[in-house]
């Protein structure tokens, strides 16, 4: 569907033009019409589906400038909420409407000056308990809510604060819920707070014929080893290594680093800057790799990607499909690479589960064993004994294809003095231009 046919506001119109697209995704062309006719919505789409904009140019028709706090967007992590941000600033630039993000990690006085003026607001639960704690932002005239990513919301803890916040926000509104999956909690959270909902649902899938998807067995303590073999093979195009945990995000950004591999990590540890600071330079290529937690694997605004490495192994194929879809975008080819070790065939098994992903097993390759310093400390790993393909586990992948035969701030934290923080997961992919239109998230 071209963009004209959304009958769309000329303005907002006028802004998408100017960002050079031309066709609606799958997603903005079902939810649109219904979110423009006033339907509380539920969408469903993966990483890459242009959820930003199958919200944003809707609500943004139902502004009215300088008329108060009418919008508020709620998302589970500072860079979502930071890239939607962008993202409705942009569609808005012929609108007038006020747009703010509000997020922890940095001063909260500038925010509460911005509040006094906006028209939309996205933040995160966290900071926006703050606000409301102190008296600095008013929902009186909220007609349009928005929880953004919802099953990130449930698997972060956050729904509870979520749920402090609708309370606070009137009844007679519009309820916009979008999230990767429709989990029995999400279903109840639709229940208790959208009003006879039209469900929307986009295909999710990888596209096979761009996607290159394999899977090494491998010791343990070779498997830094393998990744760096891998990395030095492939230098063409960015590359995304996906850890556990924070820890294993440091420690293997670390390690990537004294093999001369240019390489940053990004995790919900990090400040606001350093995190904003990595993306930026993997965005200007001043680095060939991010090492990451799955707060990459959610439609962060990075382009380019031609190789995703999962270092550990997601823990559902839903996770998987996440991950890798931050490759293989708008016509290109990618590269999804996951190495395989004892402990990770419990996780693999259930993504060998899904019957619609092919992940053929590869020979392992001559590699040069190279000593894995796991902390500061010098502990090493890599002359140690180790363990291979058998042993304790086992997974359905066989010899062959992985089919799944029978045979994964100012005030301290996002949360202030909460002690909670907003965690790794997700944010809006925009700037794609090849394709459909609004590739934003």
């Amino acid at each position: 569907m071209l963009v004209e046919e959304l009958n769309l506001n000329h303005n907002i119109l006028k802004a998408i033009k100017a960002l050079g697209y031309e066709n609606a995704t799958q997603i903005q062309e079902k939810c649109i019409p219904e979110i423009k006719n006033g339907k509380d919505v539920v969408g469903q789409s993966s990483t890459g589906s242009g959820k930003t904009a199958a919200f944003g140019l809707p609500l943004l028709e139902k502004i009215e400038n300088g008329k108060g706090l009418q919008s508020l967007i709620l998302t589970p992590t500072r860079e979502l909420c930071v890239q939607v941000s962008d993202a409705l600033f942009s569609f808005s630039k012929f609108t007038g409407a006020r747009i703010t993000s509000v997020y922890g990690g940095v001063a909260i006085g500038p925010q509460i000056n911005a509040l006094q003026r906006a028209d939309v607001v996205i933040g995160t639960p966290g900071r926006i308990l703050d606000h409301m704690e102190r008296g600095t932002i008013n929902f009186s005239k909220v007609k349009i809510l928005v929880l953004d990513e919802a099953d990130k919301m449930f698997e972060m803890g956050f729904i509870e604060d979520v749920e402090r916040i609708i309370k606070h926000i009137p009844k007679e509104r519009q309820t916009l819920l979008f999230s990767a999956t429709l989990s029995t909690s999400i279903q109840q959270l639709v229940q208790r707070y959208l009003r006879h909902p039209v469900t929307v649902k986009a295909e999710v899938h990888v596209a096979k014929h761009l996607l290159k998807q394999r899977y090494y067995v491998v010791r343990n303590h070779e498997k830094f080893s393998l990744l760096v073999n891998l990395i030095k093979l492939n230098p063409n195009g960015l590359g995304i290594v996906f850890c556990g945990t924070r820890r294993g995000v440091d420690q293997v950004t670390r390690n990537l680093r004294g093999q001369a591999i240019k390489a940053m990590a990004i995790h919900g540890g990090l400040t606001q800057s350093k995190r904003m600071h990595a993306l930026d330079n993997l965005k200007r290529e001043s680095i060939n790799i991010l090492v990451a937690t799955d707060v990459a694997a959610r439609g962060l605004d990075i382009k380019n990607v031609a190789h995703v490495y999962n270092y550990d192994v997601p823990k559902t194929a839903e996770e998987y499909v996440h991950r890798v879809g931050r490759t293989a975008r708008a016509g290109a080819e990618g590269d999804a690479i996951t190495l395989l070790a004892e402990h990770d065939y419990e996780n693999f098994n259930r993504i060998l589960s899904d019957r619609s992903l092919t992940i053929r097993k590869e020979d392992l390759p001559a590699f040069e064993k190279i000593a894995f310093q796991k902390d500061s400390q010098g502990d090493r790993e890599g002359s140690r004994g180790g363990f291979g393909g058998r042993g304790g586990g086992s997974f359905r992948g066989g010899s062959g294809s992985g089919r799944g035969r029978s045979s994964p701030s100012s005030q301290g934290s996002s949360y202030g003095g909460r002690g909670r923080r907003e965690e790794e997961h997700r944010g809006p992919s925009f700037g794609r231009k090849k394709g459909s239109v609004f590739t934003r998230r």
